[in-house]
């Protein structure tokens, strides 16, 4: 497990986010590594989670990641190159359900039509 990847983690578990999935998507996606997916209880939850994930990885090293969602707070997209992150408040992410498409069997080359 990258270093990147564990300050991820650690940040969002300090930050007490709930429901916390990791998600390898190397050879799924050329978006990134890892896609982590995490709850927050209430919007003002949702944005302390992000502010600490931001602060945490600029304090790793691992530079100035891009920011969406932010001053909603209901969906944050934090995208550090290699791991996108996606912080919900859990009707949000009940909505979009991501972790059941990132999640779906590889087809090997398959296509449904």
């Amino acid at each position: 497990m990258s270093r990147a990847i564990k300050t991820v983690l650690v940040s969002l578990e300090d930050s007490k986010a709930e429901n916390i999935v990791s998600i390898d998507i190397q050879g799924k996606s050329s978006l990134g590594d890892y896609m982590v997916i995490a709850s927050g209880r209430s919007h003002r939850h949702v944005s302390a989670v992000a502010d600490h994930l931001l602060k945490a990885l600029k304090d790793a090293g691992l530079g100035t990641a891009r920011v969406e969602g932010l001053a909603g707070a209901d969906w944050v997209l934090i995208d550090s190159g290699d791991i996108i992150v996606h912080v919900f408040r859990p009707e949000v992410r009940d909505f979009y359900n991501l972790e059941k498409m990132w999640q779906a069997p590889d087809l090997e080359g398959e296509t449904l039509h």
